[in-house]
């Protein structure tokens, strides 16, 4: 080990009135740290509503800010939670934009304060990036998190010895709790009122020899300064007490048991979504489809309203929109119990067990991160696949994200998974989603030996956090964050297709074209031809109807539209149609089981399976258009069009020999 000696000196590069924003605007503060340290949770507690995620300026990296107003004070802070990394030498755009901002005195969102999260219960790791940080000179608060999980496992850290070490406030929190947030805030006020350089931390290790990396080097003086205070401020536990944690994991992570416990508890969580949602829904279902539609027909012809707006709010917005509303318990539940997993630690598991298997079929490892946020929303994903470092890699994952079933499909699924499957429901949905997982797998593969054959696979770094029992708080902010998102997209597009898809409906075609605006059958409207010149493509896969291709071909603009283009062009069926009879269950039945031949359960599954497969969004192509050129966002369309289409043949082929 070299010699190690800690040296200061003032950071001229960074002068205070640069450093300290207070008389040119409102202070910055950022938040930095190892991943997992529980960074966000204490961004989401400062920061409450008053937050928003979008690119930093001139860069293609998300970035969550808000305001900081600690209670009480008429402090207001700028907070910033930057991308979490292990250290300041990069290897990802994400980890680029926390280098520079912290190390260039030339940025110019350079913060006037870190507040570094360091793990409490994993000290050493976290002090190493404390030690490059402290070289920047800038002014730092430590939030000593995970306080709760190192008391627990018998770890004790000594507080002011360790404030007295680093020569900087260090104030514990449990954000969860919302412990220890008022005493942060002092501290950051002290920082940023003192107005004064803050001493830069050097390390100076021992001379080497002529062929030693100085880099390296330095690394090894970091190493060494971190546990040194390390061996200073805390108490070991003893060596033989296994966590309830690590327990745990013996089952739940091992080889044997890993993926088995995994899948056993996505159905659970899919069941349970299914059969709790279902009455919620049909009773949601039958009010706007009974008195809210009846009572608007009735004040729009007491008005003498003309018959076209008539169909517009009656047979396009509230049986569009109304449709959609009806999955708003559906969404709440999923969103409650993803939250729970999330919260209780389990998820990252899920990723690790789930992550051995990808890399074990030849794809890189971090990629399943953003595939995770996948199975919220695929432009998410899209944008997270800036924490890989390859930009070859980033292409890869690019093109089968698509493949991930996001939530907006969640609808479509269990709508006709209700209607055909009865309490089969949630088997179904759970099916789709591991299919969903296979497709991500197969055409990974069939990337890398094709155009990606130059990839070598790149192991998986993540740190489990300890199991913890979820908090009311963390789980309502995220359920509420996830359902207010989904409603605020769905919102807009579905008011904006609906109401497209009612005026091409209104606009007689062929054989209707003498027929007065809004007087014809849909089926004879330009929206009713276009999709039928689309259906022939679907005989193959046992739904060659009308219906079913206008659905898929607004789902290309969003999956929301899905759900609400089948009740709005049932609704606006002409009532001798002999689909037009019962309710949109009945009608879906009847619908499914003439184009199959009498085969509706596979003809349904061809269906749900090509809705899986092809295109997600108009979003999703417009965000893989800059994030991975013109070219292959075309050439992935193409791709997921053609194994959407096979696929779907493939299911309706098999299925209806077997049934």
């Amino acid at each position: 080990m070299p010699e190690l000696s800690v040296k200061s000196c003032c950071a001229d590069a960074h002068p205070a009135e640069r450093r300290h924003g207070a008389a040119a605007g409102t202070p910055r503060v950022v938040l930095a740290g190892n991943p997992n340290v529980g960074k966000s949770t204490l961004f989401n507690a400062l920061t409450g509503a008053r937050q928003h995620v979008g690119n930093w300026p001139g860069k293609t990296v998300h970035v969550a800010r808000g305001s900081w107003h600690p209670g009480g004070t008429a402090d207001r802070w700028e907070l910033t939670d930057l991308p979490g990394t292990y250290s300041l030498v990069p290897r990802s755009p994400d980890e680029e934009l926390t280098r520079d901002l912290l190390t260039d005195p030339d940025e110019p969102g350079r913060p006037d304060l870190v507040v570094v999260i360091a793990d409490a219960a994993n000290l050493a790791r976290n002090l190493y990036l404390l030690a490059e940080i402290l070289a920047t000179g800038l002014p730092c608060v430590v939030a000593l998190t995970m306080t709760d999980i190192a008391a627990a496992r018998g770890i004790g850290i000594d507080v002011p010895a360790l404030a007295a070490r680093l020569g900087v406030p260090v104030v514990p929190v449990v954000p969860r709790r919302r412990q220890g947030l008022a005493a942060l805030a002092d501290a950051v006020r002290d920082e940023l009122s003192a107005h004064r350089s803050r001493p830069a931390l050097l390390l100076t290790p021992a001379r080497g020899g002529p062929d030693d990396d100085p880099d390296l080097l330095l690394a090894e003086a970091r190493y060494a300064w971190a546990h040194d205070i390390l061996a200073a401020v805390r108490t070991d536990p003893p060596a033989d007490r296994p966590t309830f944690s690590d327990r745990a994991d013996r089952v739940l992570t091992s080889r044997l048991f890993g993926i088995p416990c995994f899948l056993a508890v996505m159905w659970l969580v899919f069941t349970a979504t299914t059969t709790l949602a279902k009455p919620l829904q049909d009773g949601l279902g039958g009010f706007f489809d009974g008195p809210v539609a009846t009572a608007a027909g009735h004040g729009l012809d007491a008005a003498h309203a003309p018959d076209w707006l008539s169909g517009l709010v009656v047979d396009g917005l509230i049986a569009g929109v109304g449709q959609l509303l009806s999955f708003v318990p559906l969404m709440v539940i999923m969103f409650v119990l993803l939250a729970v997993l999330e919260d209780s630690g389990y998820m990252a598991r899920a990723a690790f067990v789930v992550d051995s298997l990808m890399r074990r079929l030849g794809l890189p490892g971090r990629a399943f991160l953003p595939i995770i946020v996948g199975f919220g929303c695929n432009v998410p994903a899209l944008a997270g696949l800036r924490i890989l470092g390859n930009a070859r890699q980033r292409l890869l994952v690019g093109m089968i994200v698509p493949y991930v079933s996001c939530s907006a499909r969640l609808t479509v699924y269990v709508l006709l998974a209700s209607v055909f499957f009865g309490s089969s429901a949630g088997t179904v949905v759970f099916a789709l989603y591991v299919l969903s997982v296979l497709l991500v797998v197969s055409v990974g593969l069939l990337l890398r030996r094709t155009l990606f054959r130059d990839l070598a696979a790149e192991a998986l770094v993540l740190e489990l956090p300890p199991y913890r029992l979820p908090t009311f708080r963390v789980v309502g902010a995220q359920t509420w964050g996830k359902l207010a998102g989904f409603l605020r997209t769905a919102s807009g597009i579905i008011v904006a297709t609906v109401t497209a898809v009612w005026l091409l409906s209104a606009i007689p075609f062929g054989a209707a074209a003498g027929t007065e605006f809004g007087k014809a059958p849909i089926e004879h409207s330009v929206f009713g031809a276009a999709s039928r010149s689309v259906a022939p493509a679907f005989a193959p896969a046992g739904f060659d109807d009308w219906h079913a291709a206008a659905a898929l071909g607004t789902g290309f603009v969003a999956k929301e539209a899905v759900v609400a283009t089948i009740a709005q062009t049932y609704s606006a069926d002409a009532p001798d149609d002999p689909h037009h009879a019962g309710s949109l269950g009945t009608r879906l039945r009847a619908t499914f089981d003439e184009t199959s031949g009498g085969h509706p359960l596979p003809a349904v599954l061809a269906f749900m399976v090509f809705l899986l497969a092809y295109t997600p969004c108009m979003a999703t192509v417009a965000t893989q258009w800059r994030e991975m050129g013109p070219r292959m966002t075309l050439l992935s369309t193409a791709l997921q069009l053609a194994v959407a289409w096979l696929l779907a043949v493939a299911v309706f082929q098999v299925g209806s020999l077997l049934w």
